[in-house]
């Protein structure tokens, strides 16, 4: 197996705020990675990291063995990333359509390859909305917006996928749609990384958990059977509201440079 994530030593500091403290993990390529913690414990800040979305303050991160200190030389197209929902569909307007097509642009390319319609449709298709792909993003419910940041994560056909918390806040139907979709994914072969606030639902797909706890690793298991009592919802009796996220992103214009 070779190695899709590799981190070590990571810092990252906002202001004044020390967010993570020195996180270390690796993940082979062809895993389903489950990154669970409480609120504040650094789990968004951690995958922003790893797409380089926000800078380390000490650290280093290795995609497939390419360096995030060097981001030109990442091959970004083999990276498919949804960001919370929350932040991910604010500012202009755009079609469902519009919304996909803009994953295919990344590093210096400012427009989509060509063929980059029938692109999209396919992967609004596999999450269920190709019949809506001429409608605004803003007339969906916020299970199907999540639907479609899933769809734009899978238009480049990548090879890993990185979602933070996709999950979230969503109907029924949304969720079994984004699960459906990421089985496959995962019986592909595709590397997965998701942010995930409970993890019982979710036990015949993810092969690993991540366990942050104030900006460091508690644990790294691949013993996700029963975390009853880890502190982390695992257990469907757990009574909770979350509000979404430790620090909400900024959203950024898919043409710059990174995997949006």
């Amino acid at each position: 197996m070779t190695t899709a994530i590799s981190a070590s030593g990571v810092h990252v500091q906002l202001g004044s705020a020390h967010i993570l403290l020195g996180i270390d993990f690796e993940l082979e390529t062809g895993r389903t990675l489950a990154i669970l913690g409480s609120n504040g414990s650094g789990k968004s800040t951690l995958v922003r990291a790893l797409v380089g979305a926000i800078p380390m303050s000490a650290g280093t991160i290795e995609l497939f063995g390419q360096s995030l200190s060097s981001r030109r030389k990442v091959d970004w197209a083999r990276i498919g990333y949804a960001p919370q929902r929350v932040t991910a569909t604010s500012g202009v307007p755009a079609t469902a359509l519009e919304a996909v097509i803009g994953g295919l642009a990344y590093g210096n390319r400012l427009r989509p390859p060509r063929g980059g319609r029938d692109k999209a449709i396919a992967a609004l298709d596999k999450v269920g909305l190709a019949h809506r792909y001429n409608e605004s993003v803003q007339t969906f419910s916020g299970g199907q917006q999540q639907r479609i940041l899933t769809a734009r994560a899978l238009v480049r056909d990548p090879d890993m996928l990185i979602l933070d918390e996709p999950f979230a806040g969503v109907d029924t139907h949304s969720r079994q749609a984004i699960l459906d979709v990421l089985h496959e994914e995962h019986n592909r072969g595709k590397t997965i990384v998701l942010v995930l606030h409970e993890i019982h639902e979710y036990l015949g797909l993810v092969d690993e958990a991540l366990i942050l706890d104030g900006g460091r690793v508690r644990e790294h298991t691949t013993d996700i059977s029963d975390l009853r009592g880890s502190g982390h919802h695992a257990h469907p009796d757990h009574d909770h509201q979350h509000e979404h996220g430790d620090d909400p992103p900024h959203f950024r214009s898919p043409y710059m440079e990174g995997p949006l």
